[in-house]
């Protein structure tokens, strides 16, 4: 079969669910991953044919597809902060805000670094804790561009934590990863200059506005709290890093963009100064940071 005529079908398949540029996108990525092929070398070989193997994988992906099923987790793979990372339905997949969550963390850390290199060097000893770590996202870019940290990283998951561990081996970087549920945890092993955490944070009440791929197919444990409780990881969180954080550590959030002043709030109540909420390109409340100083 030539690719030209799957590649019809499948867009008259996928045009009524989705926009024609997201079905292009989901075309390339497909071939480039089946066949090895860019669009370019694609638009150079106009009748090229494909095998009955290579048609089978394009139908399975096709299918999952029409089941609206995210093209990340056919691939098994994606990319974040410009790097690759395996996904599977035990992880959800890395979203550009977090790595807006990333990029701030790490221009902070930076920063206090030349700050500091007066007094005497942070490079060697900087101790960073991820909370929440699903595909290993943050922890595993943090140690790319920070190589001289020292970055552990807890989730309640196992099947999450094998996956950041691959994904870690992967990018040739060592974390520290630990399966402990934070939520029964009464204290944090060591001081961290730096806590982050993207943790559970939607509420029940808010899956209405969710698309259904999200809802189908990614796992609800690492996205839904209950509606009468939506801090409930933020509060507890808030807590042990109260006792953890170094002299002038700072703790990350990513957050709800429905309760920034909520999150202001506890973080007060619990002591923090310097709240800053930060947003994210589309103008909404999405970060937030606080220190203990």
């Amino acid at each position: 079969m030539k690719l030209k005529e799957f590649k019809a079908e499948f867009f008259r398949k996928l045009l009524p669910l989705f926009p024609e540029t997201e079905v292009e996108s989901f075309f390339y990525l497909l071939t480039e991953a089946y066949l090895e092929k860019k669009r370019i070398q694609l638009a150079l070989e106009p009748e090229l044919e494909i095998n009955e193997e290579q048609l089978e994988q394009f139908q399975k992906a096709l299918g999952r597809l029409l089941q609206q099923e995210p093209i990340q987790y056919i691939l098994g793979n994606t990319e974040f902060f410009g790097y690759p990372f395996q996904v599977n339905q035990h992880t959800l997949i890395p979203r550009p805000e977090t790595e807006e969550l990333v990029a701030w963390i790490i221009e902070d850390v930076k920063n206090k670094n030349q700050e500091n290199s007066h007094h005497k060097p942070l490079n060697s000893k900087i101790t960073i804790l991820d909370i929440g770590t699903g595909s290993g996202c943050i922890p595993i870019s943090l140690a790319k561009e920070l190589p001289y940290a020292k970055i552990s990283s807890i989730d309640v998951s196992k099947e999450a934590l094998q996956m950041a561990q691959r994904n870690a081996e992967l990018n040739e970087v060592e974390v520290n990863f630990i399966q402990q549920d934070i939520l029964t945890t009464e204290s944090l092993p060591e001081k961290y200059d730096v806590i982050v955490s993207n943790p559970p944070y939607v509420r029940i009440l808010e899956k209405e506005m969710m698309h259904q791929n999200v809802l189908d197919f990614e796992p609800d444990l690492a996205l839904f709290v209950e509606n009468e409780n939506p801090l409930i990881f933020y509060r507890k969180i808030a807590q042990l890093a109260k006792e953890a954080l170094t002299e002038n550590g700072t703790l990350y959030f990513e957050i709800n963009e429905y309760l920034p002043e909520e999150m202001k709030s506890l973080l007060k109540g619990f002591g923090y100064k310097e709240i800053e909420l930060k947003k994210d390109i589309f103008g909404k409340n999405r970060m937030c940071s606080a220190s203990l100083r």
